[in-house]
């Protein structure tokens, strides 16, 4: 069964389709008033068959309901300035168009009256020229509502970028074309009623209506009007008594990470949060239709509310663990502690980021440590533009070699470089790639400096430290700087076997972990039995003279690892 927001959204794109067809057919003034009365048949095959005027008539009714009905549900008068406008043209979308409604479309179910273009503009210019300008504005606030429908559901599809320049332009274009259109036909309009034979036709009893015929449409337009303002005054009124019930029965605490708050029973966790000016992601604006304002809930979880299907979907598409919810739609009924799983600064990037890892999971990863050897004693002794300009040589030189190994650089130390192996490949793999790294890092450094010879008093040089185990992977940080990486012990014992390199003199020490899913032999490798700064087991590691040694290496082990 369709939700509310879909029947809304299908609802809207009705009214949308028929105020694009309607400008079109607008536009056409811009040749001559009879190309609009022709264009307008097609308008008439359309939205007056049994169907069309069944769908059109079912569509507003449904969506000023639905409207009313999210102005009643919203618990917060708070909105961007995107959000306040739509709201304001929505609101007064139905009471600009009453006359316009019934001036035509029910003139003609009740009267017969079936008037066109030249009807419509002879009242919009010369009878009523106040009207005209009403009807130009109207014209103008449903666009805009109506766009702004469109960029809030549309926003968060990935394609949305890449045709939202093409879209802007028509949603320019056509309703300037349109007014054009409605100007050019007025003038045309007003000359035509200074022929006598123009006005015997169009403003006849049989085309524009009989006094008493027009004096029973304007007491139809004030009966809608009337029940238009009881309506929303209704909902204002609904709105202030929930309010006020909420607030009698009472509240509940919500636990952040860093404060506690108190928040009416029936608040949204988000709604809360923006109430107490606490910051929550929130990409598509509280609708339910991304994830960017999901919390892990840290209490009992079985005391929520169960999911709606909309919720659910959504958990889903982002595999959610058991326990994540959607602030904006999780309405607790007790107390609640939870932990926000996005920054408040979220994009909509980060509504299409699936699974648990940016928010921290355990995951087998091959971790190198890269350090460029002697790059303090080349700052004393060169300028510090071209010590810059060596390091960057470098990491772009190590980098290159890992992700030509299958690897992912992860993050810059300064001069060093924190490369990852194994995401998505089995531990066996990711500590060969690695490997394979190490001698393409030294392949790669060796054509470094024959390059730059005539600039170094001495050849770069280089330490690597590698191991692999368990770590936490998932974005850290803070706010807009977070960024995916791990951390853990084993990132701790990568980075201290790349610090034994100096003992050692060599240039890559490996764990016995990494040494022998590699497929390496007993005795390859040097081993040592090691001691690594701030761990308190010692561990047996692998050293390598020359990382350029592991090439041949390698291939005597292929045929093994094949």
């Amino acid at each position: 069964m369709p939700s509310l927001r879909q029947i809304r959204l299908a609802t809207g794109l009705v009214l949308f389709a028929y105020v694009t067809l309607h400008f079109a057919n607008h536009a056409l003034g811009n040749i001559s008033v009879e190309a609009m009365e022709n264009g307008v048949v097609v308008q008439k095959l359309i939205w007056r068959s049994p169907p069309g005027t069944a769908i059109l008539y079912l569509s507003l009714l449904t969506h000023m309901s639905l409207g009313f009905w999210a102005l009643f549900a919203r618990r917060r008068f708070r909105w961007t300035r995107l959000e306040a406008t739509q709201l304001a043209l929505g609101l007064s979308i139905p009471f600009l168009l009453a006359d316009h409604v019934i001036g035509s479309r029910l003139s003609f179910s009740l009267f017969g009256l079936d008037k066109g273009y030249a009807e419509e503009l002879l009242k919009f210019w010369v009878r009523s020229p106040l009207s005209g300008a009403l009807q130009a504005a109207a014209l103008l606030i449903v666009w805009i509502h109506g766009c702004l429908g469109i960029h809030y559901w549309l926003r968060l599809k990935p394609f949305y970028p890449r045709v939202a320049d093409l879209l802007l332009s028509i949603a320019v274009l056509l309703p300037a074309l349109a007014l054009l259109g409605f100007y050019q036909g007025g003038k045309q309009t007003l000359k035509s009623v200074q022929d006598p034979a123009w006005l015997a036709v169009h403003a006849s009893a049989e085309r524009i209506g009989t006094e008493a015929q027009n004096a029973v449409l304007v007491d139809d337009r004030t009966r809608v009007l009337v029940v238009l303002t009881a309506a929303l005054a209704a909902t204002l009124l609904a709105w202030s008594f929930r309010r006020w019930r909420e607030h009698r029965v009472g509240s509940i605490r919500l636990t952040y990470p860093d404060r506690t708050i108190r928040a009416p029973r029936g608040f949204s966790v988000l709604e809360a949060s923006l109430i107490n000016n606490i910051p929550h992601a929130h990409v598509c604006g509280g609708r339910g239709r991304c994830s960017t304002c999901r919390v892990r809930v840290m209490s009992d979880i079985s005391a929520l509310p169960a999911p709606t299907a909309e919720e659910q979907a959504v958990l889903e598409r982002v595999h959610a663990e058991p326990g994540v919810r959607l602030a904006c739609q999780l309405r607790p009924t007790a107390d609640i502690a939870f932990v926000p799983m996005l920054s408040p600064q979220a994009t909509t990037v980060d509504a299409y980021r699936t699974g648990s890892a940016y928010s921290g999971v355990e995951r087998y990863v091959v971790i190198m440590f890269v350090d460029m050897r002697g790059s303090s004693r080349m700052a004393e002794r060169r300028l510090p533009f071209d010590t810059v300009f060596v390091i960057n040589q470098f990491l772009n030189a190590v980098s290159g070699a890992v992700l030509g190994a299958g690897g992912e650089p992860n993050q810059i130390l300064g001069d060093g470089l924190l490369a990852l192996f194994g995401m998505g490949a089995r531990p066996e793999a990711g500590c060969r790639q690695a490997i394979v790294a190490c001698a393409a890092i030294a392949a790669r450094v060796h054509t470094l400096n024959s390059a730059l010879a005539y600039a170094l008093l001495e050849p770069i040089r280089f330490g690597i430290g590698i191991h692999a185990g368990i770590t936490i992977a998932g974005n850290i940080g803070y706010e807009r700087h977070a960024q995916f990486t791990v951390i853990g012990d084993a990132v701790n014992v990568a980075a201290r076997l790349e610090e034994m390199t100096k003992a050692f003199g060599c240039e890559v020490v490996m764990s016995e972990e990494v040494y022998e899913r590699a497929g390496f032999g007993p005795d390859d490798l040097p081993a040592h039995d090691v001691d690594p700064r701030g761990r308190e087991a010692r561990m047996k590691a692998r050293s390598v003279a020359r990382a350029a040694d592991l090439a041949a290496l390698l291939e005597a082990q292929t045929p093994a690892a094949s």
